[in-house]
């Protein structure tokens, strides 16, 4: 069977994965701190018909080798700054710079971190993630009937009592990674720390290695859609160029078995 038939069946999976990165990414395009995946390609295993011979009597033979076609290489994460959204609302807060907010999750020990700041305060004055329900960490409880909320850049939580006293909470704290790509992704904006991310160092917003905290901003979707159409282009059209490798290989095989009649 014809080497080219597999090569190009490897280059359609290949481009049907860039397409599902493609189409994952402009959906969420409008998600609070959305990062944008990007796929990368590889050859596979190259079949060598002669090896390279050095210089003699004769000059020196470059290998002769045949590609057996592509693979995925890698699906990175990629873990720029998005753009910051004013909402009026002091709980929602943005991260400007590096860091993840840490949130508690009940029944297990290991946190999890996320760059959606979109927390709200519970019947119990907790701040938790507005999607889960999970308590930031460490916890930040705001009294009832407390009013003239704010929040720091450095963290520092103050606000007004009923009784019209001072108050404060916290201070917030984020956590940075030594490979903030090597994150896993979670669902619901969460990521887990893995193997290759290195363990989470918490520090103090607007410290040296960490960003600082806007209260009344959400970091929106870190997704260039003029980048993510180019690369839908270059998807569909790798996968109709390998397409067509399929038909000419499977016509040649035809002309192949129509010889003797």
């Amino acid at each position: 069977m014809m080497r080219s038939l597999f090569s190009a069946i490897s280059g359609l999976k290949g481009h049907q994965t860039m397409m599902d990165i493609v189409g994952n990414n402009i959906a969420n395009v409008n998600t609070t701190a959305y990062k944008t995946g990007r796929i990368t390609f590889q050859d596979i295993i190259s079949q060598t018909l002669r090896g390279a011979q050095a210089p003699g009597a004769n000059g020196g033979l470059n290998p002769m080798q045949v590609g057996l076609g592509m693979q995925t290489g890698s699906i990175d994460t990629i873990m720029t700054q998005g753009n910051l959204q004013s909402t009026g609302k002091p709980t929602d807060l943005a991260i400007q710079g590096d860091g993840y907010f840490a949130l508690t999750v009940p029944g297990s020990a290991t946190p999890l971190y996320t760059r959606d700041g979109n927390f709200t305060i519970d019947a119990n004055g907790d701040l938790v993630h507005a999607s889960t329900g999970y308590k930031l960490s460490p916890a930040i409880n705001i009294p009832t009937g407390a009013t003239n909320l704010n929040i720091a850049q450095n963290g520092a939580v103050t606000y007004t009592t009923s009784g019209g006293a001072a108050g404060s909470a916290g201070p917030i704290t984020i956590s940075t990674f030594p490979n903030p790509a090597g994150l896993e992704r979670t669902g619901n904006n969460l990521f887990k720390a893995s193997t290759n991310s290195g363990a989470a160092t918490a520090g103090a917003p607007g410290a040296t290695g960490y960003g600082t905290v806007n209260s009344g901003f959400l970091e929106m979707s870190n997704v260039d859609l003029s980048t993510q159409f180019t690369n839908m282009i270059i998807a569909q059209r790798g996968f109709q160029a390998n397409s067509r490798v399929i038909t000419a290989s499977d016509q040649i095989l035809e002309d192949l078995v129509n010889i003797k009649r």
